[in-house]
């Protein structure tokens, strides 16, 4: 069982900046996303990164915005937010695949427990 620990959630307002982080038990060689969920709405695909770096993939709200990152020394995945919008609102799960990354969450089988992010208005 690989364990995932997200932190650096909060409330910013609008146009406000936030880094997030994961941190990851094990060595494997994951690939790591981000995925975000607001109320009563399906958890949504945030950004992707292999597990060597070499290749990333955003959802088209963020791009530009967003940054995904990571650093295998200390087995932590980073999502630099920047720019951030009340649409941005939401919990935020760091996931990890064996395989390739994807942008489905049914693609993923370790999961964080989630940190809030709130964007005011």
């Amino acid at each position: 069982q690989v364990q995932l620990v997200e932190s650096g959630g909060g409330l910013v307002q609008t146009g406000g900046s936030l880094r997030l982080s994961c941190a990851a038990s094990g060595r494997a060689r994951y690939s790591m996303a981000w995925f975000r969920q607001a109320p009563g709405k399906e958890r949504d695909f945030v950004a992707t990164v292999n597990w060597n770096a070499g290749s990333t993939y955003y959802a088209d709200s963020v791009k530009g915005r967003f940054t995904i990152s990571r650093d295998n020394a200390k087995n932590t995945v980073y999502l630099q937010m920047n720019s951030l919008k009340p649409e941005d609102t939401a919990v935020y799960y760091c996931a990890a695949s064996v395989g390739y990354g994807s942008i489905s969450n049914l693609d993923y089988r370790y999961w964080g427990q989630g940190t809030q992010v709130t964007v005011s208005s």
